[in-house]
């Protein structure tokens, strides 16, 4: 695997860029919500929060972990959060970034100037195509159809990274890992990936007719 971090300028971006809304944010705020609206009532509102907030920290000390050693360098978390992470990080790295050829970013600030901004976990050659890919820990397993708004955030980004760069990413790769260690990837390209940059747009438009 070859490290290639300096192929792209992502820090090129100023402070105006960085107000522009950002890809998670146009997606929280237009999604159906209904689902998760009912399971807070049926677990209680402080329970909801606890689970949530314990999904959010192991979610950033597994990035964390991953990010550490693509660069060669290592990362300790030595909370129960951190220990619980571990082999979840070690699960993406050791089986689903087994095809990754090149890494070009990592946590990259991609900008579509004048539209919206984010951060790609990973961008680079995955199966000898250009790629976005994203990791996510997760509860339980995914179903496919809970992962549609993955598609739409890679979507954006790889928009934006094809608008700036002159790239053709031609797929994004979603890698979930669970609590008990079942690694699912999930992969968009081609029809599918056009249909998921057309998505996110429409979500862009509805964000900017009522911004959250």
């Amino acid at each position: 695997m070859k490290l290639n971090l300096d192929k792209f300028n992502y820090g090129q971006w100023s402070v105006r860029d960085e107000a522009l809304p950002s890809v998670t944010r146009i997606l929280s705020g237009t999604k159906d919500d209904s689902g998760l609206e009912t399971w807070r009532k049926r677990v209680g509102e402080e329970e909801a929060k606890r689970i949530m907030e314990e999904s959010a920290n192991r979610g950033k000390a597994m990035h964390k972990m991953i990010e550490a050693r693509l660069k060669g360098h290592g990362y300790e978390d030595l909370t129960p959060v951190g220990q619980e992470a571990r082999p979840m990080a070690g699960r993406i790295l050791d089986i689903g970034l087994t095809p990754l050829e090149e890494i070009w970013g990592l946590e990259s600030h991609l900008v579509y100037p004048d539209l919206y901004h984010g951060y790609s976990d990973l961008l680079g050659i995955y199966n000898g195509k250009e790629t976005v890919i994203d990791f996510k820990q997760a509860n339980r397993p995914k179903k496919l159809e809970w992962v549609e708004d993955y598609y739409l955030q890679a979507a954006a980004y790889a928009m934006a990274h094809d608008h700036n760069f002159n790239t053709h990413i031609e797929q994004a790769v979603i890698l979930v890992c669970t609590k008990d260690l079942l690694l699912q990837t999930f992969k968009i390209e081609g029809a599918g990936l056009g249909w998921a940059k057309h998505a996110f747009l429409e979500r862009l438009g509805a964000h900017e007719k009522n911004p959250i």
